[in-house]
């Protein structure tokens, strides 16, 4: 079974990981996208595109999503042609969302021969992959990851599409001021992650002039939180901000609730998932609500991406689904714009993009490769299935 312990992404263990690989990486760097012309002499093959996502453990909700969004993109580039009438082709590994298994997939993935990463879920097992593409000259397209550490260390092949910790942190203070919520917390399970959007959001809400009230670090993989549900129960926030995963958050909205905390919990894109109002149980959700960009279902127009999705992959989409979609879209169009998968030159074209169209809408990178915009909405929980649906998308 599946230990939630690894999964705890500190600055320590990350860095001690990377640096334990790093000389493999160096050592193995045969990929399309290793060498100065970014083909290593296979320009008759298909372009490989590395994908590490979470397909086991307690994440892995959403490897499969992220899977089928990006191999449905990869099937209408290569039905129109591919890039530079190459195919592209997707090579899929288990990140598990613990660095030390993300780090060896990465290495995998390089000996592979991949041109671009377009994987990335979790910001704390993405986080010790980033030198070992940057070593092999891998540039990389992130569809869910969003650590603001991911773009710190300005590498220059580095480019998030889903929006920042800071991006998400702003959404969540613009809801608490517009429903009035002037008393807030914070709650993080001290993951990359997870810490970088609670701090993100204590900074901004104090700068907006709420009160922070209360603050509190849990470990993940417990099942008792009764001591952080009951100071809850006791300061009455206005709102809580969770903003770990689902399967602790569902847990301490429960016991939260349960020991009589009666404010709103708000809770950030990795606890986004129906298994959420599974572990809370029945009648604990009505006063959830969670900051995400939109999925599928919840924008005008998708009804034939939702199809076209179902009959690929047997089933609906899901978070991140859409943005693997973008990802393997977006350096379609940079290797193509280039007219190689060399990384310097991917890297010029990818921060050349400007107003391309994606779900989130159109796509321009910041000078710190982030997106120009977060596109997050306030989503809410469907009490009859589960599911988190579209509540307030902060226009007005």
């Amino acid at each position: 079974m599946h230990t939630r312990t690894p999964r705890i992404r500190r600055a320590l263990s990350v860095a001690a990981v990377a640096g334990a690989i790093i000389l493999t990486a160096a050592g193995c760097s045969s990929g399309l996208g290793s060498s100065d012309s970014g083909d290593s002499g296979n320009s008759d093959g298909p372009i490989k595109l590395g994908m590490i996502a979470p397909f086991s453990g307690s994440e892995s909700a959403f490897g499969d999503y992220m899977k089928n969004g990006a191999q449905l993109a990869v099937n209408e580039i290569n039905a129109k042609g591919g890039v530079d009438g190459r195919k592209l082709e997707l090579v899929v590994e288990d990140g598990a969302c613990d660095a030390t298994t993300a780090v060896a997939a990465a290495n995998k993935l390089v000996t592979e021969g991949i041109s671009a990463s377009v994987g990335g879920y979790c910001s704390g097992a993405t986080l010790p992959t980033l030198p070992i593409f940057n070593e092999a000259k891998v540039p990389m397209v992130i569809p869910a990851a969003n650590s603001n550490e991911l773009v710190k260390q300005k590498l220059p092949g580095v480019f998030l599409i889903n929006g920042t910790g800071t991006q998400q942190a702003a959404a969540a203070v613009k809801y608490a001021k517009k429903a009035g919520l002037t008393d807030v917390a914070a709650i993080n399970d001290a993951s990359a992650y997870s810490a970088d959007l609670a701090t993100s959001f204590v900074t901004q809400a104090k700068e907006a002039g709420l009160t922070v009230s209360f603050e509190a670090t849990v470990t993940p993989g417990e099942n008792d939180y009764s001591s952080v549900a009951t100071q809850l129960a006791n300061k009455k926030p206005a709102l809580v901000y969770w903003t770990g995963y689902y399967q602790e958050g569902g847990l301490i909205v429960r016991q939260a609730t349960d020991a009589g905390y009666t404010g709103q919990f708000l809770v950030g894109d990795g606890s986004v998932d129906a298994k959420f109002a599974q572990i809370a149980g029945k009648g604990y959700t009505d006063h959830v609500l969670g900051t995400f960009t939109q999925t599928p279902d919840m924008i005008k127009g998708a009804d034939s991406w939702i199809a076209d999705y179902q009959k690929l992959a047997g089933a609906a989409p899901g978070p991140y689904s859409t943005q693997s979609y973008d990802a393997v879209k977006v350096v379609a169009q940079a290797m193509t714009d280039a007219k190689s998968t060399d990384i310097t030159k991917v890297s010029k074209a990818l921060e050349d993009l400007k107003g391309f169209k994606t779900f989130a809408g159109p796509l321009s990178f910041t000078k710190d490769h982030t997106l120009s915009g977060g596109g997050f909405v306030i989503v809410g929980i469907d009490p009859a299935t589960g599911n988190f649906v579209l509540k307030d998308d902060l226009q007005g």
